[in-house]
Parts: C-alpha cells; sequence; structure tokens
C-alpha cells in the first residue's frame, strides 16, 4: 500500500517511516518544509510532500491507499495550534481521506483523550483536541483504528506492549511506552480488517505487539 505519513517530521512520525522502510508498504512524507525533505528521505520516505496543516494539504491525498496522522503541534506551542493541528488539521485530514477513498485511516491520539476533566488545566487544551478529532473520525465513513498511548518516552523498544479496548485502566497515564513501540503498533494496524473501526489503549506490557494486536475483537 501507498502510505501517506501525516507529521512525518515528529518524533514518532521518523519512527514511522523507519518502520514502514522495512515492510512492503511504500512511505509518503508529508513535512512543512523543504529543509525537512532530505532527512526524510535519508530515513526511508519513498516519496516526499510539502503541506501546510493549516492550509490546503489536500494534494497529499494523491496516489495514496492508507494514512497514519501522527501530526502534533508540540508541547511548546499554544493552545491555538493546539487547535489548528492536533484537532482542525486531523478534522482536515479526514475530509481529505474520505474524498480520496482513503482504505484506512490510523489516527495516534492519547490516553488522556475521553478523560478531559481530569487533566490539568496545561494539558486540557490537548485532551480537548484529541477527543474531538477522534470522535469526528468515528463518525466519518472511513475504516478507521485509532491507537491510545500512555506517555512516551524515547528509549529503546522492546516489542512489547499491553492493550485495553474499552478502558485506559486505573492510572494508565502513569505507565510510559516508547515512541518506537508506538510507530511500530501503528504501522503493525495497516490494513488489518479486524482493526478497523476500532479504538484501544496501549503501554509497555508483556505481550508481543503482534500478538496484542490479534486480541482485539
Amino acid at each position: 500500500m501507498n502510505v501517506l505519513v501525516i507529521g512525518a517530521n515528529g518524533q514518532v512520525g521518523k519512527e514511522i517511516i523507519k518502520k514502514l522502510k522495512d515492510t512492503k508498504h511504500n512511505a509518503t512524507a508529508l513535512v512543512r518544509k523543504e529543509e525537512q525533505v532530505q532527512e526524510l528521505r535519508n530515513l526511508g520516505a519513498d516519496h516526499v510532500v510539502l503541506g501546510d496543516l493549516e492550509e490546503d494539504f489536500s494534494h497529499a491525498f494523491k496516489g495514496i491507499d492508507s494514512v497514519i496522522f501522527a501530526a502534533g503541534s508540540g508541547g511548546s506551542t499554544g493552545v491555538d495550534k493546539t487547535l489548528l493541528i492536533d484537532l482542525w488539521g486531523a478534522k482536515k485530514a479526514v475530509d481529505y481521506a474520505n474524498q480520496s477513498d482513503i482504505k484506512h485511516f490510523v489516527q495516534l491520539s492519547a490516553a488522556d483523550s475521553l478523560d478531559v476533566d481530569d487533566e490539568s488545566e496545561k494539558m486540557k487544551p490537548y485532551a480537548v483536541a484529541k477527543n474531538m478529532s477522534d470522535y469526528y473520525i468515528e463518525q466519518s465513513n472511513l475504516d478507521y483504528t485509532i491507537v491510545r498511548p500512555g506517555p512516551m518516552n524515547n528509549d529503546n523498544a522492546n516489542g512489547k506492549i499491553e492493550l485495553h479496548q474499552t478502558t485506559r485502566q486505573d492510572h494508565f497515564n502513569d505507565y510510559l511506552i516508547t515512541r518506537q513501540d508506538v510507530a511500530h503498533v501503528l504501522v503493525e494496524t495497516l490494513g488489518k480488517e479486524h482493526l478497523f473501526k476500532k479504538s484501544f489503549y496501549i503501554k509497555q506490557g508483556d505481550s508481543s505487539i503482534v500478538d496484542a494486536l490479534e486480541t482485539v475483537k
């Protein structure tokens, strides 16, 4: 499949590109700046397209079969960018995907997306953005998969996770997971029909990623 990675220049996005390089899929990286193009090619992207999530980026969907939305405004930006990227950018991506007959839309969400009122004032706008973008995806006609990891770190992957479908479990946000393992999960979901129209939480655990995904009903 031709896979469009939205947010390819982010920390998880780069890991997704590297992971896709070792699969049968072709990776198209969407980046905002010309100076980011060569690095994504070096990481393994088959194609790199320029586009800004705050503007029209529908051209990036040409010839694409599946999408991984891993974009985020980042912790150093304000509420305005959180809404424009994490919420409105995701909404536009879903609309473009619908218009382009995308086969599978994979969303990188967050474990705190359903518990907005329990979040700190700093994190609440991010939780709102993820909550509402997840809801918009669920109401679309797309075959989607929503992945909600706990807080992420930059440790090396160990390839083992714990997965829950209906709840994030008690203190789920206290459990870390590596960005490399999150990227692996996102790539592993591609084209898996039993994961269509499903969402689940992940954290570091004891099951292989492939085995954990097989438990999704």
